[in-house]
């Protein structure tokens, strides 16, 4: 576990990238992937690297919103 808390920067980096891509492609209709690696499998390698990214930081977002199974309840006495 520790070693994919080591890489939780890599993975917000990713994320981000992928959003700016979005913000691109929303604004202008330009996809910046599209024009550096072409329509090819290279920029569908890209977006499966980015959505890797964005599954592997659900378990951070679930932690951060108190939504994981270390939650506990409350109980009334």
């Amino acid at each position: 576990m520790e070693y994919l808390k080591r890489l939780e920067p890599l993975w917000l980096a990713l994320i981000i990238i992928g959003a700016l891509n979005w913000l691109m492609v929303g604004l202008f209709d330009t996809n910046v992937v599209a024009e550096i690696f072409g329509t090819g499998t290279a920029s569908d390698v890209v977006y499966v690297i980015v959505g890797i990214a964005g599954l592997a930081m659900v378990p951070r977002l679930l932690e951060d919103l108190h939504l994981g199974a270390g939650r506990t309840r409350a109980t009334g006495a």
